[in-house]
Order: C-alpha cells, then structure tokens, then sequence
C-alpha cells in the first residue's frame, strides 16, 4: 500500500536561535522546536526531566475535597473500596491505590467489573457489592465521570464518591464528593492529559503530604504509573514524560514483584526495557486477563508481594494473552476470507463484518488488523446474549465516532471517541446500520484518508548519523504520542548491490549517500524490491537504531518507506 510523505513543518527562527544556544547539530535542534522546546530553559527542562518539576496536586480541582473525605474514611475507620475499568490503566490504577492505601488503612477491598457482566465503568453490581460490604466510600479510577445516574444511587445508599478519571466530562457530572478529572472545563490544573492512573498518582500525592509520608509511599508505583502510560497511549509530554521517565528507570532498576513477573515471561530478553517493551511485552497480557476472563487477576498480580504467587498469575495472564491470540488470529482470517469473497467489498468505503460465533473480546484488535490491509474505517461485530455488539476502528484523521453517531437510529447504544469506539445494536439492524455506516463515510471520508501517511521530521545526510548525533536523539525517549521517535528522510541514496529479501517480506538495506554506508531492515518492504534494483536512486525514510553484534555496537537503519529519488544528488 502506497503511503504519503508528510516533512512535518518547523521555526526557522527558533531553530537557528536554538542552535547558537546548543551548538548542536542543527537537525536536532529542528526536532525541539518541533516538538515545542524552542528555548535553552525548555530544552534543558525537556533533557534533564525531574521529578521535582511535577505540579502540586493541590491545583487540581476537588483535591482539597478528596484529600479531606479519604482523611475522614482513615480516621473513622470507614470500609473504603477501590474501583477501576478492566483494561491496562484501569487496573494498574487500582492495585496502586489499593496497595498505598493498605499500607495505613486496615479495611481496603477492591472492585474490577466483569467485562461481559457488567460492561465498561461504574455499575449496579459494584455498587451493590460495596453496600453489601458496608462500604462508606468508593474512589473509582479511569471510569465515573459518565456514571452520574450510578453515583447518585451509591449516594441513596450511603456510599459516597471521588471520581479520578481523564476522560472527557458530559454537561451533567456525576453527584461526587470529589471530581479529579483536568479535562473539566472549571479546573486549572496546568496539565491536562494525565490517564487514570495519573490522575491517582496525584491523589496519593496528596495523600502523602496530608499525612506526612515519604515521597517513597507513592513513587514505588511509578512502575504501574509508566505502563499505564505507554498502553493507554496518552502524550509523552509534561507530567506524563516525568512520569514516565522515572517509571521505566524503576520498571529496570527495582521493578515491583507482579511487573517484574512479567518481564520474566517476555520470549526476548531485552537489555533495557523501554516503552514499546511495556506496549508489546506487558500490555497485552494484563489486557487479556480482561478479555479473556477477569481482570482482577492482573490486580492480584500487582498487588502480590510473594514472588512465586505472582510468578502463578503471571502464568495465567500469558495462558489468557496465547487464548487472545489464537482468538484473533482465527478471526481476522475469516474476516479475511469473507472479504476476499465478497468482491463488492473492493469499492467500498467502509468495512463492517458480523459473524454471531466471534469473540467478543478481541473485535477491536481483529479492526486494527483489517485497517493494516483494507486502510478505511471499520467495524466487526458479533453476537452477545441476543443483542449484536463489536468495536469500530478508525483511519488517522476520519472521526469515527461521528460517523457512528450519525447512524444512532439504528442502534442501542454506543460510546467512544475520534479514533475508536463500540456499539450494540439489534440483528435485523446490522444491514441497515452498515448501509448508513458507508453512506456517511463515503461523504465525509477525504481523499488524504484514503492511504497511510507517514510523518518525518526532518532530512538529513548519512554524513549526519554518528553516535553522537544519535545518543542526543536518546535523551529525547521516553517516546510516545506527540514525542515521536524521529523519523528521517536521507535523498539521493544508492543500492550498493548487497540488498536482499529475506524471510519473504522484508528487505535488508546495505545502501550508500556519497562516501557513507549504512545497513538496514525494511519489515514488510519485500513487494517493493524491484525499484531496489533499478540503477535510479532512492529517497529512503528511516530511523535510526542501534545493533549490537559481537561486543560491537553499530548504527543501523529501520526503513519505513522509500521511493524514487526526487533529487539528482
């Protein structure tokens, strides 16, 4: 599938500025400005994060009420319950809570709904669950902003409320004693994009302060803190950099006993673990339990202190996760299948696939993989206790969540957000639904979302990559959304003659520009061979990596894309 070759913009001004201050190579001070560093102060502060630097919770609206009411809970002795969603942020949410709670309170449960039970958030069940228990108060966690009609039956019961969540708020907030939550429009706390278990992190904070702990009490969860982060792919920005920072440095030097089970699971060991690692290696298995079960035994696992128990749930999170796969990768075949056969399928604009045997857990992974191969909007759906229901994916910039809302007439019910969402509706709609479904995409959809884009940061030489260009680009991680990992496009670049498919899919560079050599991997690049193999030269679009062979450390090449050169150089 072609793709689009967007050189992001930049400051010029600021850019050389920067580098009279830096007296660095000017592409790197492109990548500052870029990113929102444009001064020395900023780009100090963006390379030499600190934990000193996050902002005082008590700017966050309703802290000084929540603090108050769990003050209250500890020193009347009231039941407190700990309540979050069944995904990664929910569920490392929860088990920091619980386990910094525990540690100065005697009555601490824990609340995760069923996934199929109960469905996503604050419900009747949890709550007639903490009435049953004589809870007085239930903190929920990355969910409750949207469950104001819930809340105010937990408060007909006696139980109140503080919501910490980062999802954005209705006109109606729920009846709270306490709303943490930066996206109200009423609070001043200077940084919005926290996730849940951001947002938490903050509470126990103050917490802290409040109670004259050390800043231990809470920085030992910075490990559960950075996972959330990288699966809930919030930006790597501000606060959440800091944050994130500091929990891969506890996640490699001293990681709690249910995160390190983990690690001890992953098929490849890896010398330090990065973002990505906790995305690929740690997220899905937590996900599956949630998926494929019940999600409090990833709450179990990281709550555990005994090595062998978490060992023994780490074991049936990684059970669950080789379910999950098997689940999906079935699935997405037949997918395949019926869409192969069905050649009207090749002109639309949309894809929406029902088959009432198919896992309910794993549609919106089955979307993505569609997305990969038929690049349009797309939903996959099954059947669940008479009622169709399933997962919508998007292409980057289509608001999906738009367009569905736009065929609400032919549903029961639906939520989410511009990139992804879920939706039930009854089987004699899923006809209807999806012909209204193509309709309004088939208007709105732009040609620009027709193909992936792919977004460099700026062009530069092979002269450029040295390890000292490339161990500046280092200080830049943790990488994540809006701190990308740079993407570079080098012109006029030439096959030296030794490249090669290998495995069938993909390509190994061995290219050259002037005098410099490099190597590289090109995944999934192997249809494109033939244009290698002309005489003409290439514009190739990268990053850079490190290989390490032999007790020797050299920089290679990652290809994402590369076309014929526009340049004569």
């Amino acid at each position: 599938m072609d793709k689009r070759w967007t050189i992001l913009p930049t400051d010029p001004v600021h850019e050389r500025a920067l580098h009279a201050v830096l007296k660095i190579n000017p592409v790197l001070c492109r990548l500052l400005v870029q990113r929102g560093y444009p001064t020395f102060e900023k780009a100090r502060a963006f390379f030499r994060p600190s934990l000193a630097d996050l902002h005082d919770p008590m700017l966050m609206k309703d802290m000084d009420k929540a603090v108050s009411r769990v003050l209250k809970a500890l020193n009347d002795g009231e039941k407190i319950l700990v309540y979050g969603d069944y995904d990664v942020d929910g569920t490392t949410s929860v088990a920091s809570m619980y386990n910094f709670l525990s540690a100065i309170h005697p009555d601490v449960l824990f609340y995760i709904p069923h996934r199929y039970k109960e469905g996503y958030g604050v419900s009747q069940i949890g709550i007639d669950f903490a009435a049953a228990e004589g809870v007085k108060l239930i903190i929920s966690l990355d969910c409750g902003i949207k469950a104001a009609d819930l809340i105010g039956y937990a408060a007909g019961l006696g139980i109140d409320f503080i919501v910490c969540d980062h999802h954005l708020p209705d006109a109606v907030l729920p009846p709270a004693v306490a709303i943490l939550n930066p996206k109200q429009p009423d609070c001043g706390y200077p940084y919005k994009e926290l996730c849940g278990c951001g947002v938490g992190y903050k509470l126990m904070q103050a917490l802290a302060t409040a109670l004259g702990l050390e800043a231990e009490s809470y920085e030992r969860y910075l490990d559960l803190v950075v996972t959330a982060i990288a699966a809930d792919i919030v930006p790597v920005t501000g606060e959440n950099r800091i944050l994130a920072f500091y929990g891969l440095k506890r996640v490699n030097e001293q990681p709690s006993v249910g995160i390190k089970a983990l690690l001890d699971l992953a098929d490849k060991k890896v010398e330090e673990i990065n973002m990505q690692n906790l995305i690929f290696m740690l997220a899905p298995r937590i996900n599956a339990a949630g998926r494929m079960d019940d999600a409090k035994k990833a709450v179990e696992l990281f709550t555990a202190t005994d090595p062998e128990k978490a060992a023994a749930i780490a074991q049936q999170l990684h059970a669950d996760n080789s379910d999950r796969k098997e689940a999906d990768s079935q699935i997405t075949i037949e997918a395949m299948e019926l869409l192969l056969a069905n050649p009207e399928m090749a002109g639309r604009r949309t894809t929406v696939l029902y088959q009432p045997h198919w896992h309910k857990g794993v549609l919106g992974i089955v979307a993505s993989r569609l997305i990969e191969t038929y690049f349009r909007p797309t939903v996959v759906l099954t059947l669940s206790e008479g009622v169709v229901c399933g997962s919508a994916r998007s292409v980057p910039g289509f608001n999906l969540y738009e367009a569905i809302h736009g065929c609400r007439e032919y549903l029961l019910g639906y939520g989410g957000h511009f990139a992804a969402a879920g939706l039930t509706l009854l089987p004699e709609m899923v006809v209807p639904f999806a012909q209204a479904f193509e309709k309004i995409v088939a208007e709105n959809l732009q040609k620009e979302h027709l193909s992936p884009e792919v977004l460099i940061d700026a062009e530069i030489n092979f002269s450029d990559i040295k390890f000292s260009f490339y161990n500046i680009i280092q200080q830049m991680r943790p990488y994540g959304p809006e701190n990308r990992t740079p993407v570079f496009i080098a012109r006029g670049v030439e096959n030296t003659g030794h490249s090669k498919i290998v495995k069938d899919k993909h390509i190994r560079f061995v290219v050259r520009q002037g005098r410099y050599h490099f190597t590289g991997i090109g995944f999934g690049l192997a249809d494109k061979f033939e244009l290698l193999q002309q005489p003409a030269k290439i514009d190739l679009v990268f990053k850079i990596d490190e290989n390490h062979w032999n007790n020797s450390r050299t920089l290679q090449l990652t290809v994402i894309d590369f076309a014929a050169s526009k340049t004569n150089c």
